[in-house]
């Protein structure tokens, strides 16, 4: 049998909390409920299934990954959009923050045979959704007037990679990985 997992840096619960409001804003005023069945992250490596007989190996990789990398520097700045259905919350695209995700992604690619094909061709875009899937164009464009120039600043720094489950109704952290401090 497998699973569904993927890949995240997630901000500390502070940040979360605030990002959780802010989500909950988008699914009471804007009806765009499918971001609240996350956390906020920033995904690394896209959604992937995953027998569940090998989750220790799985795990195992994860943790040898995480043992080689130092925290990376987070900076979420303001709101973006991927038109005419996404709005997140947009992540400075840092040289640290970029090569950790080509590294992850080269690291599982190598060592578990784990490709997400289409990110593999196209730039990597870290943001954390707010609003996406559920949401209607003409939602879309009346949140986007909200959110486009609302002022938004969070630092933190990302001390762990995230593995989340999917339950089959929502993602939950199934198990974190401290990166070498």
């Amino acid at each position: 049998m497998k699973k569904v997992f993927f890949i995240a840096l997630l901000p500390p619960q502070t940040i979360q909390d605030s990002i959780m409001e802010i989500k909950q804003h988008c699914a009471d005023v804007y009806q765009s409920k499918a971001a609240l069945k996350s956390p906020p992250h920033i995904t690394l490596q896209p959604p992937f299934a995953w027998e569940t007989d090998a989750v220790p190996v799985l795990e195992e990789s994860l943790k040898t990954f995480a043992k080689t990398r130092i925290p990376v520097s987070i900076i979420l700045q303001g709101f973006g959009a991927f038109k005419p259905r996404v709005i997140y919350v947009n992540v400075l695209k840092t040289p640290e923050l970029i090569a950790i995700q080509k590294d992850l992604m080269e690291y599982l690619e190598e060592s578990l045979g784990i490709v997400h094909e289409r990110s593999k061709n196209r730039s990597f875009s870290p943001h954390v959704t707010v609003a996406f899937r559920d949401l209607k164009r003409q939602n879309f464009r009346k949140a986007w007037i909200e959110f486009e120039n609302q002022p938004l600043q969070f630092e933190f720094l990302a001390s762990h990679l995230t593995l989340l489950l999917h339950d089959g109704r929502r993602w939950n952290v199934s198990v974190e990985f401290p990166f070498l401090i």
